[in-house]
């Protein structure tokens, strides 16, 4: 039977029964925005029922409000205002209230009805869509870890390549007896979650023993990230521990991921503690602590789970006296200290490292290695070697420079004769420590054509990272043009 043939009112009764079957909730509204007709779904959906609704505006049974719970009047109602001007109006995201007080999202269309000419009333169709926003949700989390995770993984990657170009390798070689008190000091330290202090002069090799006590405890499957806290700017340490977010001062211009977030898990060495500025200290103290912190500009507090091995090749109780530094963080820090002994204390492993740098660099060089001359050895013995390890390494490198075939030689620095003259009385006034550093650094500079970073650039010569070397340059005054 065709549509045409029916009644009007057995086509009132099809119009009837397809309202009723819809999944979605329907509404009819008159001229004033009063509900005519509530079907099935929508009682189902919202809870209110025909009676409660026919003959009343809807608006103010589940539509007063936004989703932020601010107040929402029927006159900005986009389903009134198609009543006023005829206008199909559609919404997304919007929020529908229950009988029972709760709250669903839901999208809706509200269509004027018109006949000649005039608006006789609308139809509201809406569709609970909490589940589908829930999923939306969801992804847009997903999205933003996985952005997150992403902005990390570089982060880790660009820290771990900066880690592998400039990272000492190696391990603690020696049979003294302070190396092996050195190694059952690191032993007893390792496996426990203390934080430890590492003291001793510079050259010594403080971050190895910093790595050894990494590997040997239950961080060593993460990180050790490490941080010179000397060679950054007092304006961006903040940045460099804890990270900053987009647009937190000029030239954050996306986010940056802190190095406590980056030894989450794993171990955090920082170098030079002593350099760290005041304030600064007190934010560490802080992580110390509680083990949270804020990135800088950000709100959002981040938990860490992070073990701390600080160096420092000065005398942080003197430092605490003299109020550079402070007390309560060098109680923190100073769980268990590690005393790294110097070069001039444990001689009698001359020969076994200079026999490993010099078989190290000989392979580096591609040269020829066929063991150590050992009677050229003998000047070493007497030298104090002030630069401890990191000198010596310098040495026995230029010395492999110079070495073509045969026994590897050692050769003596100009400045060094025999043990005798060393121990004589010096007659000529020593240079200060910083006019000492400065020639030796513009040595350093020539010798390398001025060359500050890479393989054969000076901050690989001296030890150092190319950052250290920079600021030390900045710092002297040093001008290497």
């Amino acid at each position: 039977m065709s549509p045409s043939s029916l009644s009007p009112k057995s086509i009132l009764e099809r119009y009837q029964l397809i309202l009723d079957s819809m999944s979605e909730g329907v509404y009819g509204l008159d001229n004033q925005g009063l509900a005519t007709f509530v079907n099935p779904a929508a009682e189902s959906i919202t809870g209110w029922q025909s009676d409660d609704l026919i003959g009343k505006s809807i608006h103010g049974f589940h539509h007063h409000s936004h989703a932020d719970g601010s107040h929402y009047p029927q006159c900005d109602c986009p389903i009134y205002q198609c009543l006023q001007d005829g206008v199909t109006r559609s919404k997304e995201n919007e929020v529908f209230w229950r009988k029972d007080g709760s709250s669903f999202s839901v999208e809706y269309s509200a269509t004027p009805i018109i006949l000649d000419n005039k608006i006789h009333g609308a139809v509201v169709v809406f569709k609970n869509i909490s589940e589908r926003k829930r999923m939306e949700d969801n992804l847009k989390q997903a999205l933003t870890e996985n952005r997150f995770l992403k902005e990390k993984l570089q982060a880790e990657n660009h820290y771990l390549q900066e880690e592998i170009d400039s990272a000492f390798q190696g391990e603690i070689i020696g049979q003294s007896d302070p190396v092996i008190h050195l190694k059952e000091q690191i032993a007893l330290a390792a496996p426990t979650q203390a934080n430890i202090l590492v003291f001793g002069e510079s050259g010594t090799g403080k971050e190895l023993v910093a790595r050894a006590i990494h590997e040997q405890s239950q961080h060593s499957k993460h990180a050790m990230v490490k941080l010179n806290c000397g060679a950054i700017p007092d304006g961006l340490v903040d940045s460099e521990l804890f990270g900053h977010e987009k647009g937190a001062f000029t030239g954050a211009i996306q986010r940056r991921i802190g190095r406590f977030e980056l030894a989450h898990n794993g171990t955090l060495f920082l170098d030079e503690i002593s350099e760290l500025p005041m304030d600064a200290q007190v934010k560490l103290l802080r992580v110390l602590q509680e083990g949270e912190f804020e990135r800088v500009g950000g709100s959002q507090t981040i938990k860490v789970n992070v073990r701390i091995i600080a160096a420092s090749n000065k005398n942080l109780k003197q430092a605490v006296d003299q109020g550079s530094f402070r007390m309560d963080l060098y109680y923190r820090l100073n769980v268990f200290a590690v005393n790294v002994p110097s070069l001039r204390e444990r001689k009698s492993d001359l020969a076994l490292l200079i026999h490993n740098f010099a078989k190290k660099a000989c392979q580096t060089m591609s040269k020829p290695f066929k063991g150590l001359h050992m009677p050229s050895l003998k000047w070493a013995s007497h030298y104090d070697w002030p630069g401890n390890i990191r000198e010596l390494q310098n040495w026995v490198e230029h010395s492999a420079i110079m070495h073509q075939t045969g026994l590897f030689h050692l050769i003596p620095m100009q400045h060094i004769e025999s043990s005798h003259e060393q121990h004589k009385q010096p007659t000529e006034k020593p240079c200060s420590l910083q006019e000492a550093e400065t020639q030796h650094i513009k040595y350093a500079l020539r010798y390398c054509n001025g060359k500050v970073s890479g393989k054969t650039g000076a901050a690989q010569l001296l030890g150092l990272p190319d950052s250290t070397l920079r600021s030390r340059m900045k710092k002297l005054g040093i001008n290497n043009k």
